[in-house]
């Protein structure tokens, strides 16, 4: 049995676009496994996406259960993120 297999190269500022390709390739593969890559170089401006990824997705699961761990990005992350590039 062959597998599905997806490889994000350039992620996206939104997080839910790349989970959307991800989920249609196990849409497609249906009963085959479906393996999933994200390749990302170091010290780039896409290592810096990925992060701010990961930040929205922990931001989105502590507010949809209820946790209250704050809702902006301070000051000091957001030049952080923009000045290192």
């Amino acid at each position: 049995m062959l597998n599905t297999i997806v490889i994000h190269t350039d992620p996206w500022w939104n997080p839910a676009v790349e989970d959307q390709a991800s989920d249609r390739a196990h849409r497609i593969g249906q009963q085959r496994p479906v393996t999933i890559y994200r390749l990302v170089a170091k010290d780039t401006i896409e290592e810096k996406i990925v992060q701010l990824h990961q930040h929205k997705r922990d931001l989105a699961d502590s507010l949809l259960s209820g946790a209250d761990i704050g809702g902006k990005i301070s000051t000091e992350v957001l030049l952080q993120l923009i000045s290192e590039s």
